[in-house]
Order: C-alpha cells, then structure tokens, then sequence
C-alpha cells in the first residue's frame, strides 16, 4: 500500500510499540511476542499505568519495588522513548512499556485478569462534547478496564477536573459490578505526578477513589460476567480476550492482528 492511509483504516489497524530494557519494537515482532507470553504466564502479578506521561509514577515505583511486574502505557510517543531511556539507564529491567491507544491494547492484545491495579493520574479530560468519544471512561469502554482485573485487582484513580470526575463516578456507579472507595488525602507516598505536585501547591481539589470488582456468586459464571457488564455498553463492548482463548479461535483477536476489522473505536490513553 502507497501514500496514506485514510482515517478510517487507521482506525483499524493500530500500530502500537514495546520498550524493555533499552530494547524497542513492534508489539508484532519477536521482542513484543515474548514479552505477551510472559504476561499471559504471570497473570495476577501486573501493575498497569495508562497514560503515564514522562513516568514520575512508573520510574519511582519501580526503584523502590524492583520485584514487582509494572507495565505503562502511553500514546505519545515523546513520553513513550523519554521514559524508556530513562528506565534503561536506571537499570529498571521490570519494567514494560507500550505505545499506543490504552482500550485498543486491552480489546485486542493483552489478556483478561492480567493485572492486580491500573493506575490512572490526571488523565486528558476532554472537555469539549465534541471529544467526549475520546475519554478513557464511559458505559461502553469500562468494562475493558474491569476485565483486566483479577477479582482482587483495582483501578487507582486521580483528577482536579471536578466535571469530568463527576463523569467518571456516574459511569462507575451505574455499574453494578464496582465497589468505590474515596480517598480524602494524599497518597501515603506523596503526590504521584507532576501535575498533582502543583495541584497541591496551588490547593485545587483533588479527586481520589479505588475502584474494585464486586464479588457476586453464581451457577454459571458466563451468566455472572453478563449480569456485571454495564447496563448502558454491553451492546457495543469491546471484549478483551481471554488468557487462554487462541487468537485463531478468537474472532476479535484474530481479526485484530491482521488489521482486517475491529468492533468500536480505540481511544486515547488519557
């Protein structure tokens, strides 16, 4: 194929990269291939950030728990090759980064329940109406955030735009598969961004929640996961695939690799 690719292609054939350890690649090509296959056997023991900008949460974690698996997902690609130089100096080999739109990597590349805690800070608010299908947060996308929670996992949320948090907390409290818990001080490691350093400085109100899965019980655990599908998205859900689902018998993964078609539109990750 020559000249450029129209709008429509490109919003089915999403190109994303991989960074670990100075090494950079193709999430299609050997380096990104063996990194998914350490993912899908370690499933549970993942800390995700999506939208992690120049990495002041992901870098600082990672020194300070070398043991633990962290992966940050970011969709500028400035960000994405600061922070991966940046770890590769610092020796922070645990650390795994991608570049690319965060619901097009959960829809159609990583497994479900692969991740103990997503962390979400500050994400890019999108406040004209016009650019609400961008947010990471709405009926139809949540659920690709909850499915890639073990059932133990949460998603870690911060924001100082009120409206759009309030957004947020509408969608999650529709869902009847969430658990929130608010939190009404600063994290006990301080503040985890740039941006909240200078929110606390100029003393903007800060929204902080834990959202986790529910636990429910039932017969047939398909029937389970419907029922705690949001009420308002499972029409048009994005469904991650599962760890242990092939992609030649999964139609979404499938399809997703061969750049044919993929249900719904990607989003940024913040």
């Amino acid at each position: 194929m020559t000249g450029k690719l129209s709008r429509g292609v490109r919003a089915h054939f999403q190109p994303a990269r991989i960074a670990r350890d100075g090494e950079h690649g193709w999430l299609t090509e050997q380096l990104g291939e063996t990194i998914l296959q350490e993912v899908s056997s370690s499933i549970g023991e993942w800390e995700v950030e999506l939208g992690f900008g120049k990495g002041r949460y992901l870098l600082q974690r990672a020194a300070t728990d070398p043991q633990q698996r962290l992966m940050g997902i970011e969709l500028v690609s400035q960000y994405f090759r600061l922070v991966s130089e940046r770890a590769h100096r610092r020796g922070l080999d645990q650390l795994v980064l991608l570049q690319g739109e965060a619901l097009f990597l959960l829809a159609t590349w990583l497994p479900a329940r692969f991740a103990h805690t997503i962390h979400i800070y500050f994400p890019d608010p999108w406040p004209k109406a016009k650019h609400h299908r961008r947010r990471l947060f709405d009926e139809e996308t949540v659920d690709l955030l909850l499915r890639a929670l073990t059932p133990d996992g949460k998603i870690v949320f911060a924001t100082d735009h009120q409206l759009y948090g309030a957004r947020v907390l509408e969608v999650l409290q529709g869902h009847p598969g969430v658990e929130l818990e608010m939190i009404d001080s600063v994290w006990p490691d301080g503040a985890r961004t740039n941006y909240e350093e200078k929110y606390i400085v100029e003393g903007r109100k800060i929204l902080r929640f834990n959202a986790r899965p529910s636990l429910v019980s039932a017969v047939d655990p398909q029937d389970a996961a419907l029922e705690l599908l949001h009420p308002l998205g499972r029409e048009t859900l994005l469904v991650a695939g599962s760890p242990t689902r092939s992609a030649s018998s999964d139609p979404l993964m499938s399809e997703s690799q061969t750049g044919e078609s993929q249900t719904g539109e990607s989003q940024p990750s913040s």
